[in-house]
């Protein structure tokens, strides 16, 4: 396949990657049925070999983590594993979906497993590393690859603390110099990226508490623990003092997503239960809110005499993406599209578990713009109707394409 790019660069160069015609139908074909087949994290069994079969079928050695669920595979690595030398640029993409039906109703390529669907946009993620993969690995065997690249297909990205942690241990990172990633943004329009130094995602936390009393009569509530009134106060007091006890600057902020108690109007409740997330804009305050949150409930559980029960669940820190590696993805995308198709974009309260990666490894993650130009309705991440202008495939692909060969070409 041709892969010769129409792009310029200074002294004349041409700066290959470009996706053939027949690739790209073969890209969208995949994404369609990946989408037509979730798998929640560490389940994603099908996923997983149809990925491998495809980098197999062009000529590679993909490995399947110990987990038994995703894979890793090096493209321009004469062994089966890397062995040192100079750093590769590791292409991040992630695979599993989301336990949401999908509520597509018109969609040829919708879920057709129960309550299962791509509603994050994770199968475009796939397909981008893998279109990206095949392109650099004909590069390769063309002798136009300047140095070696690693594919991470990660599992378990929704199931907090995140499966890049597993991806971690099991080697992703060994020989790994800097690493990259798209995000479907259903608020960018296909063609373009959104880019930020810095945080570019919030660190999000799990917190699950369970409160206990005696029980008794609504008639008598002093001779007993309201219990269904300490979970009130909880809702309500413990936001209000956490907030107090950061700088208004971190972004902290707790929001309850389940309550329950009691099963009668007249009975107070033995037990109430309620689960929400933290949310952190700031790294700082992030690894500080484990111990001022546990606090504050026990403070407001222990003023209403409710005995509390914690479970506080680490979830992922801020994504932090470095000066440096943001620059490549900027002036990648530049060269491919021009400077109007790069935008700037905020931080996001939403988690992501490629924060781990960047704990050992400096990287950044752009934002994937998805969304038709002049479509109105924007379909929102983790809503059953979600779906994507398909273009952002090869947008996403020449994107890392690039990003891989720059260096070499610049």
């Amino acid at each position: 396949m041709s892969l010769e790019s129409e792009v310029d660069l200074p002294g004349g160069a041409v700066l290959p990657g470009a996706l053939p015609d027949a690739l790209r139908a073969e890209l969208i074909a995949f994404r369609r049925d990946m989408h037509m087949h979730p798998e929640l994290g560490n389940q994603e069994f099908r996923t997983t070999a149809a990925i491998k079969e495809r980098l197999e079928r062009a000529g590679l050695k993909p490995r399947v983590l110990a987990v038994g669920t995703g894979l890793v595979c090096d493209i321009g690595v004469e062994g089966e594993q890397w062995d040192g030398g100079p750093s590769m640029l590791a292409l991040r993409a992630d695979i599993d979906g989301l336990p949401i039906p999908d509520t597509k109703t018109e969609c040829p390529y919708r879920s057709t497993v129960p309550d299962r669907a791509h509603a994050c946009g994770h199968d475009v993620h796939t397909t981008v590393v893998l279109g990206a993969g095949l392109v650099l690995a004909e590069l390769h065997r063309q002798g136009a690859l300047p140095r070696p690249v690693r594919l991470i297909f990660q599992p378990a990205e929704e199931v907090l603390p995140g499966g890049a942690a597993d991806a971690i241990k099991s080697g992703a990172l060994e020989g790994v110099g800097a690493i990259i990633a798209v995000h479907c943004d259903p608020r960018v329009d296909a063609g373009r990226i959104g880019l930020r130094e810095g945080p570019i995602t919030s660190a999000c936390d799990r917190l699950e508490i369970g409160l206990d009393g005696p029980g008794g009569h609504t008639a008598r509530p002093h001779l007993t623990t309201d219990l269904v009134t300490a979970a009130a106060r909880v809702v309500t007091d413990v936001p209000a003092l956490v907030g107090r006890r950061f700088d208004s600057r971190s972004g902290l902020a707790i929001t309850w997503g389940r309550v329950e108690s009691g099963h009668a109007p007249n009975v107070i409740p033995q037990h109430a239960e309620l689960s929400g997330t933290v949310r952190c804009l700031d790294l700082e305050a992030w690894r500080q809110a484990p111990d001022v949150v546990v606090a504050a409930i026990d403070e407001v559980a222990n003023l209403h005499r409710a005995k509390s029960e914690i479970n506080y669940v680490r979830g992922v820190p801020p994504v932090v993406n470095e000066p440096g590696v943001t620059e490549l993805l900027r002036e990648a995308m530049i060269v491919r599209r021009g400077a109007e198709s790069v935008e700037g974009t905020e931080q996001s309260l939403g988690g992501e578990d490629f924060s781990w990666y960047l704990e050992h490894v400096p990287g950044a993650m752009a934002r994937l713009g998805v969304r038709t130009p002049g479509e109105r309705h924007v379909r929102d991440l983790h809503q059953g109707d979600f779906d994507v202008d398909e273009s952002a495939i090869t947008v996403g692909v020449e994107l890392f394409t690039a990003a891989a060969l720059l260096d070499a070409y610049v």
